[in-house]
C-alpha cells in the first residue's frame, strides 16, 4: 500500500497555554491551581456568565421575529456601530464626521486577521508585504503569527518590557519608533498589555503618538480588555481616543470575550478610522471581499447579545456594573498577592503586581522557578512567568504566595 500523501507533515507543537490547561486537568493533586489560560473565574474558581448576558439571552430566545438567515457579510449593523461607539466614545469627532466603519469578526483574532489581510493587500501601495510590522517584546503570541500568516515578510519587535525595573521601557520603545522606516505598522495594546499588564500613562501615550505622527507610523490597536482592565470603559479606551483626536487613521481590533464573558461565541469587531467617509467606505468594500473568502458571513448570537446590551441604557448600565465586578476582583487579587509576598519577606520587589493592570501579571519569575512551581507545587503558569490573576482565589492565595516565596528563595 502506498505511503500517505501526508507522510511528510510534521506534528506541530501544541499551543502552550492550552497544553498547560490540559496538563492541569490531568493533574490529580488536590492543591493544583491554574494560573495559565486567559479567562475570568469567580472566587470559587468557576466560569461566570454575566447576569446581563443571561437576561439578554432570554430576551433573544423569546423574540419570535428573529430567524437564522445570513447576516450581512460585514456583520450585524447595530453591533458594528455600537462596538465602534464604545471604543471611540459618544462624542468622537470621527463618528460625528462619519469616518468610522466596523467589521464584525470572529473574536479579536479575526479582527486582527482581517486588518492584517487588508494592510498586506492595500496599505501604502498594493500588496506591500515588505512593510515592517512591529510587535512589542513580549506580546501575545498570536500577533506575530497573524501577520506572518497574512503574508508580511518583515516582522520586528519593539522594546516594551524592562525586566530590571519590571516596568515599561519607554525610552527603548520611543527609540525603536524613531528608527523604524516611515509607514511601518505598529501593533499597540490599547490597555492591559498582554502579557506584562504594564501600560503607558496618558503622558507617555502622548509621547508615543507624537513620534508616530512625525514618523508617519500606522497604529493598529488591539483592544481585548476594555472595561475589564480598570473597571472604566473610558479609561481603558483613552489611548485609542487620543490617537483619533490627534487625526490618526487607525485600526482597532476589539474583542468581547473578556468583558462580556462570551469566550466561545467569538464576538469581535474591527473599527476602522479614516480621513473621511469616502476613504472608509472604500476600505470596507475591500474588507468585505476578504471576509467573503474567509468566513463569508459572521455568526449572530453573540453579536445580538452585545448589540442589545449596548443599545439599551438600562442594560448598558447593568453591563458596566458586571464588568466592574470582574475588574474589582482582579484588583483585589493583585493587592492580596502582593501583601502576602511582602509579609513573607519574599526576596525582590513586588510592587509591580499592583502597578500592573488587567487579567495578567508578569511576575518576574524565571523559567526554573516556574518549573519548580509546576512540578513541585502543581501551580500551572506560563514559562515566561505570566499568571492569570483570575486564577487566584481567597482559598488558594496563601498556598500560591507561600509557593512563590519558596521558589524564589530556593532557586535564583
Amino acid at each position: 500500500m502506498a505511503a500517505s500523501i501526508f507522510a511528510a507533515v510534521p506534528a506541530s507543537p501544541p499551543v502552550a497555554v492550552f497544553k498547560l490547561t490540559a496538563d492541569f486537568r490531568e493533574d490529580s493533586d488536590s492543591r493544583k491551581v491554574n494560573l495559565g489560560v486567559g479567562a475570568y473565574r469567580t472566587d470559587e474558581g468557576q466560569p461566570w456568565v454575566l447576569p446581563v448576558v443571561k437576561k439578554v439571552e432570554q430576551m433573544i430566545a423569546s423574540d419570535n421575529s428573529l430567524n437564522h438567515e445570513y447576516l450581512p457579510i460585514l456583520g450585524l449593523p447595530e453591533f458594528r456601530a455600537n462596538a465602534s461607539r464604545i471604543a471611540l466614545g459618544d462624542d468622537s469627532p470621527a463618528i460625528k464626521e462619519k469616518r468610522v466603519g466596523g467589521v464584525q469578526s470572529l473574536g479579536g483574532t479575526g479582527a486582527l486577521r482581517i486588518g492584517a489581510e487588508f494592510l498586506r493587500r492595500w496599505y501604502n501601495g498594493n500588496n506591500n508585504t515588505a512593510t515592517p510590522v512591529y510587535v512589542s517584546a513580549p506580546s501575545w503570541e498570536n500577533h506575530n503569527s497573524v501577520f506572518m500568516d497574512a503574508g508580511f515578510k518583515d516582522i520586528r519587535t519593539y522594546h516594551y518590557w524592562d525586566a530590571a525595573k519590571r516596568g515599561l521601557d519607554l525610552q527603548g520603545l520611543l527609540n525603536d519608533m524613531e528608527q523604524a522606516p516611515e509607514f511601518s505598522i505598529f501593533i499597540l495594546h490599547a490597555c492591559a498589555h498582554n502579557p506584562t499588564g504594564t501600560d503607558p500613562t496618558p503622558e507617555q501615550w502622548k509621547q508615543i503618538a507624537a513620534v508616530m505622527k512625525r514618523r508617519s507610523l500606522f497604529p493598529f490597536f488591539d483592544s481585548a480588555y476594555q472595561g475589564f482592565a480598570s473597571g472604566s470603559l473610558d479609561k481603558d479606551a483613552w489611548a485609542v481616543r487620543f490617537f483619533v483626536s490627534e487625526g490618526f487613521e487607525l485600526f482597532c481590533a476589539q474583542s468581547f470575550s473578556k468583558n462580556f464573558g462570551l469566550y466561545n461565541e467569538r464576538v469581535g469587531n474591527l473599527t476602522v478610522v479614516g480621513k473621511d467617509a469616502d476613504n472608509v467606505q472604500r476600505v470596507l468594500s475591500q474588507m468585505e471581499k476578504i471576509v467573503r473568502t474567509t468566513w463569508s458571513n459572521p455568526p449572530s448570537q453573540g453579536a445580538r447579545i452585545v448589540a442589545t446590551t449596548l443599545s439599551s441604557p438600562q442594560l448598558f448600565d447593568e453591563w458596566k456594573g458586571n464588568v466592574k465586578t470582574m475588574a474589582d476582583r482582579v484588583l483585589l487579587m493583585r493587592s492580596e498577592l502582593r501583601s502576602r509576598l511582602e509579609a513573607l519577606g519574599t526576596p525582590g520587589t513586588w510592587n509591580h503586581i499592583t502597578e500592573q493592570i488587567g487579567m495578567f501579571s508578569f511576575t518576574g519569575l524565571n523559567p526554573k522557578q516556574v518549573e519548580y512551581l509546576v512540578k513541585e507545587k502543581h501551580i500551572y503558569l506560563m514559562a515566561s512567568g505570566r499568571i492569570n490573576m483570575c486564577g487566584l482565589t481567597t482559598k488558594n492565595l496563601d498556598y500560591v504566595a507561600k509557593s512563590i516565596h519558596e521558589a524564589v528563595t530556593k532557586i535564583q
